[in-house]
């Protein structure tokens, strides 16, 4: 895995940011700051629609930065998708789903750092072999320990499907089993295809596993908005 993992503190209108020397460096679960609505193109509030004067003041959102009056836009959430060192000022909606990912930062991320053991099956082929998967401290690598070593850059992923058992008509009641993930080998436009499937060795490997793919499905979802902004 590459270095250049050096990080600096930057301020900018919307609060101090702890960001990544390189910009290649950066989180691949990361946000961009957007742009400001301009104060002008606002003069009333984008949720309640009241007007603003010398005694309504505007306010900007963090995270869509829209325009809003203070009681649209008084909470103040923690952001680390922008990587924002201290909580920010947040519109009702963009907190609420600020707050939903603090889980995966706070929870979901350790449990892929530390890693679980699946039987891992490379493209076509017939065999698996035992690793042990893990997300790499920076986030930008899935790294897989086994006979074999393998570094996949998080951000060269191109689809990621979990695999689920015991579905009912009615819904519920499935647990993940495993993953199939397809990536690009760098420097080319070859798509590779790894299949992970969980231990059944031990009780204890399955709830670790289980746990694993549920907080991967989360990341994976977090790695499409990111592409998507």
């Amino acid at each position: 895995m590459s270095g250049g993992d050096g990080k600096k503190l930057v301020r900018s209108p919307s609060g101090l940011r702890m960001v990544p020397e390189l910009r290649s460096a950066r989180s691949p679960f990361g946000l961009d700051e957007p742009p400001w609505v301009p104060d002008k193109e606002c003069p009333r509030c984008m949720q309640c629609d009241t007007k603003f004067d010398f005694i309504t003041r505007k306010h900007h959102c963090r995270r869509c930065g829209k325009c809003f009056c203070d009681k649209c836009c008084s909470k103040k959430v923690p952001l680390p998708r922008m990587c924002f060192v201290d909580p920010v000022r947040q519109c009702a909606e963009c907190a609420l789903v600020s707050q939903k990912e603090t889980e995966f930062y706070d929870k979901q991320l350790k449990v892929l750092m530390n890693g679980a053991t699946f039987f891992v099956t490379l493209g076509t082929s017939d065999k698996s072999e035992l690793m042990v998967c893990r997300l790499s401290n920076n986030q930008r690598y899935l790294v897989l320990d086994g006979d074999n070593h393998y570094e996949i850059e998080i951000m060269q992923i191109s689809t990621v499907q979990i695999l689920t058992e015991g579905f009912t008509p009615g819904g519920g009641n499935t647990r993940a089993i495993g993953m199939v993930l397809q990536y690009k080998v760098p420097g080319s436009e070859e798509v590779t295809q790894m299949k992970f499937t969980a231990s059944e060795d031990f009780s204890c490997n399955k709830k670790l596993s289980a746990s694993w793919l549920a907080a991967m499905h989360k990341a994976t979802k977090l790695l499409y908005e990111s592409r998507d902004q």
